[in-house]
C-alpha cells in the first residue's frame, strides 16, 4: 500500500504515519511533498491549510483522500450533530470554524473519493501525555497550577461554560487507521469524538488531586457567567482582555462553550470489531497533566532540582567564537542542550566536540542569519529532529568602529552591519514565533550593547542596529506576553572578542571577559529579566536623559581624544609601537549597590 499524508511530520501526522508503517511491513508512506509516487492509494490531509492541494494530489494521484476534519464545523449548532450533518444552519463564529467548514465543503465538492473524519478537540497521548503544542483543555492548566498555591479549605467556584469534546492523539490516529482501510466507506463522515463532552468543572476535578488542587466547592450563579459567555460586542472585547491578562487566550473559553452533542453510532460500529474506542477523560486526564507539568509549563523551572535550564533547549547564534562560544559551553555545562548556530562549520564542530567531552549536548547547524531561506531550514531541521525549543539567544553581530566622517562613501557597512545584527536577529525571531506561540512558551536574549544608553561615537553603524533591536524586543514583548513569550536585552559592555580586535588600546573602557559575558546570557536564562545593563551604561543613560548637553560634550571630547584605528582609516594593521597609554574609564557599583538594583523588577546589574 502506498500512502501521502500531509502534514506527516505534525503532531497527529507523525502518528498516523507510524501506525501505517506498524501495520504493514510493506507498506510505503510519503510525509512530505518531495519525490511523490506516481500512484497512491491513499492521501491523508492531516493539515486543513493543505485541503486545496490535498484534493489536487488524490486526484493525480488516482488516490482516495482522507480529510481530517473537527467537530469545529458545527459551529454554534445546538443538539444532536450527526455524521450525516454539514450545513444546518449552524453559524459558524470563528475564523477556524469557518475555515474547517469551507475545507469539508471543497473536498465533498471535488470528483476525487472521499472519507471525512472530525476529531474532538485532540489533547496529548492517552498512555504518556506526549504534546507538542498548547491547545484545548490546556489553556487553562497553568492557570489551575496558580490555584494549587491557595490553602486546602479556599472556596473554589466555577462557572458553567458549556462542554467541551476531548480525544487524545492515540485514539485518533488508530481509528483514522483503522477507518482508512475499512471496505466500502467511501463517501461517509465519521465522528472521532469521546462518548461524553465534559465540562471545566469536570476537568477540574479529572485534575485536582495530580495538580494538589482545593477541592472544589460549586458553581457560580449563571448571572455572574454571563459575561463569560458573550460572544459579541462590547462584552466580549471586555472578556477578551480580562482573560487574556490571566494568561488564557480568549478561544479557549470559546472552545468551552460547545452546545452540540455529537452522534457518533456509525463510527463506534465501523470501529467495534477492532476494540478500538475512545477512554473516558477522567481516565487519562492526570497523565496529560503530568506531562504539561513536566514538559509545557512555561513555570516548572522554578521548582527543577537539577537547575532551571536542565532539559532546555536553546539555540544560539553566532557560536563559532566569542560571547557565542563562550555562552554555549556555559549554558550545555548547565545542562541545556545547545543548537550552535554560525557560517563557520568548522569552528561549530569544534565547539560541540568540546561540549560533548565535557558531557554536555550540543548540535552544530551551519547557518547564515541574513539569509531568509538559511534560517527557515535550519529552524524546520531543529524542530523536525528535537521537537521544540525553549530559547533563543539573538548573538551573532558585527561590529565596525568608524568615524562618520570617513564613511561617507561606505554605506555598505551601514547596510552589512543592519543585515546582521538587526534583521538576522529579526528573522530569527519571526521563525520560531509561530512554534513558540502554539507552545505557549519562549524567551529570546538579545545581547545589544551598553553603547545604546551612552551613544559612543565612532559607532554610527553598528549602535543604530542595536537600538533598533531594542525597540522592536519593547513592542513584540509587549504583544506575546499573554502567550508566554518573553524578551531580555542584554546591554553588553565591551567584551574582550576577536570583533574589537581591529579597534586596538583605542577604546574608553576596558573589556570584560567572554566568561563574564556568558555569565550574563546565563542569567538573562534563568532570571529572564527584561534588561541586564552595567552601572557605566546606566549612568550614561542617566545623563543623556538629565543633561544632554553636557552629555554630548563629554562623548565629544572622546571623540577628539579616541581617534580611528588604521584599519578604519583604511591604512590596514601596523606593527608599529602602540602610541601613548589613553586614560581607561572605570565605574564598579558597590556589591550593596548592586544588591539593591536588583530589587527594581525586571532590571539586573
Amino acid at each position: 500500500m502506498r500512502y501521502v499524508v500531509t502534514g506527516g511530520t505534525g503532531f497527529i501526522g507523525r502518528q498516523v504515519v507510524a501506525r501505517l508503517l506498524d501495520r504493514y511491513d510493506d507498506a510505503e508512506v510519503w510525509a512530505s511533498a518531495h519525490d511523490l509516487p506516481e500512484r497512491a492509494d491513499h492521501v491523508i490531509n492531516c493539515r486543513t491549510a493543505d485541503t486545496e492541494s490535498a484534493v489536487a494530489l488524490a486526484r493525480e494521484l488516482g488516490a482516495t483522500l482522507h480529510q481530517l476534519s473537527s467537530v469545529a464545523v458545527a459551529g454554534d449548532f445546538r443538539g444532536e450533530f450527526t455524521e450525516d450533518d454539514v450545513d444546518v444552519g449552524q453559524q459558524l463564529p470563528t475564523r477556524r470554524h469557518r475555515t474547517v467548514f469551507e475545507a469539508e465543503q471543497l473536498v465533498r465538492s471535488s470528483e476525487t473519493r472521499f472519507r471525512i473524519y472530525r476529531a474532538g478537540v485532540v489533547v496529548g497521548d492517552s498512555r504518556t501525555g506526549e504534546i507538542d503544542r498548547i491547545t484545548g483543555p490546556y489553556h487553562l492548566f497553568g492557570l489551575l497550577a496558580r490555584l494549587a498555591a491557595l490553602p486546602p479549605f479556599t472556596p473554589i467556584l466555577l462557572p458553567n461554560l458549556g462542554q467541551i469534546n476531548i480525544v487524545p492523539v492515540d485514539y485518533v490516529a488508530a481509528a483514522m487507521v483503522e477507518l482508512v482501510h475499512a471496505d466500502g466507506r467511501d463517501g461517509q463522515t465519521f465522528h472521532l469524538t469521546a462518548q461524553e463532552s465534559v465540562s471545566l468543572r469536570q476537568i477540574y476535578r479529572s485534575v485536582a488531586r495530580c495538580a494538589g488542587l482545593p477541592p472544589l466547592r460549586g458553581g457560580l450563579p449563571r448571572q455572574l457567567a454571563e459575561p463569560l459567555l458573550a460572544v459579541h460586542g462590547r462584552a466580549k472585547v471586555l472578556r477578551d482582555m480580562a482573560v487574556t491578562q490571566l494568561g488564557v487566550p480568549p478561544e479557549a473559553i470559546d472552545t468551552l462553550q460547545t452546545t452540540a452533542v455529537f452522534a457518533s453510532d456509525a463510527t463506534r460500529k465501523a470501529l467495534l470489531p477492532s476494540g478500538i474506542e475512545p477512554p473516558a477523560f477522567s481516565e487519562y486526564a492526570p497523565v496529560l497533566w503530568r506531562y504539561w507539568a513536566e514538559h509545557l509549563d512555561p513555570d516548572r523551572t522554578a521548582s527543577d532540582s537539577e537547575g532551571p535550564l536542565a532539559g532546555r533547549h536553546v539555540i544560539i547564534t553566532g557560536a563559532s567564537s566569542g560571547i557565542g562560544r563562550a555562552s554555549a559551553v556555559a549554558v550545555a555545562a548547565r545542562g541545556a542542550t545547545v543548537f550552535a548556530l554560525a557560517r563557520n562549520g568548522e569552528a561549530l564542530h569544534e565547539l560541540v566536540a568540546d561540549i560533548t567531552a565535557d558531557g554536555g549536548r550540543a548540535f552544530a547547524f551551519s547557518c547564515d542569519v541574513t539569509d531568509t531561506d538559511s534560517v527557515d531550514t535550519t529552524i524546520a531541521e531543529i524542530l523536525g529532529r528535537f521537537g521544540h525549543v525553549d530559547y533563543l539567544v539573538n548573538n551573532a553581530g558585527r561590529s565596525i568602529r568608524r568615524s562618520v566622517t570617513a564613511s561617507t562613501d561606505r554605506l555598505h557597512d551601514y547596510e552589512r552591519v543592519m543585515a546582521v545584527n538587526y534583521f538576522g536577529a529579526v528573522r530569527m525571531v519571526l521563525a520560531l514565533l509561530p512554534h513558540w506561540r502554539a507552545r505557549r512558551f519562549g524567551h529570546v536574549v538579545n545581547v545589544s550593547s551598553a553603547g545604546v544608553q551612552a551613544r559612543n561615537p565612532k559607532y554610527s553603524s553598528y549602535l543604530p542596529t542595536k537600538a533598533a533591536l531594542d525597540a522592536f524586543t519593547d513592542v513584540v514583548a509587549s504583544e506575546t506576553l499573554s502567550d508566554n513569550i518573553t524578551f531580555t536585552t542584554i546591554h553588553m559592555p565591551l567584551v574582550k572578542t576577536p570583533m574589537i580586535a581591529p579597534s586596538g588600546r583605542l577604546n574608553p573602557v576596558p573589556p570584560i571577559s567572554v566568561e563574564h559575558a556568558a555569565a550574563m546570557v546565563v542569567r538573562a536564562l534563568v532570571d529572564k529579566p527584561v534588561r541586564i545593563d552595567t552601572p557605566l551604561g546606566t549612568l550614561a543613560d542617566a545623563g543623556q536623559y538629565f543633561t544632554p548637553k553636557l552629555a554630548r560634550r563629554v562623548l565629544h571630547q572622546l571623540y577628539l581624544g579616541y581617534p580611528d584605528s588604521p584599519a578604519a582609516r583604511g591604512e590596514g594593521r601596523r606593527p608599529s609601537s602602540p602610541g601613548p597609554r589613553l586614560p581607561v574609564i572605570r565605574l564598579r557599583a558597590p556589591r550593596p549597590v548592586k544588591q539593591v538594583v536588583r530589587l527594581v523588577p525586571g532590571v539586573h546589574w
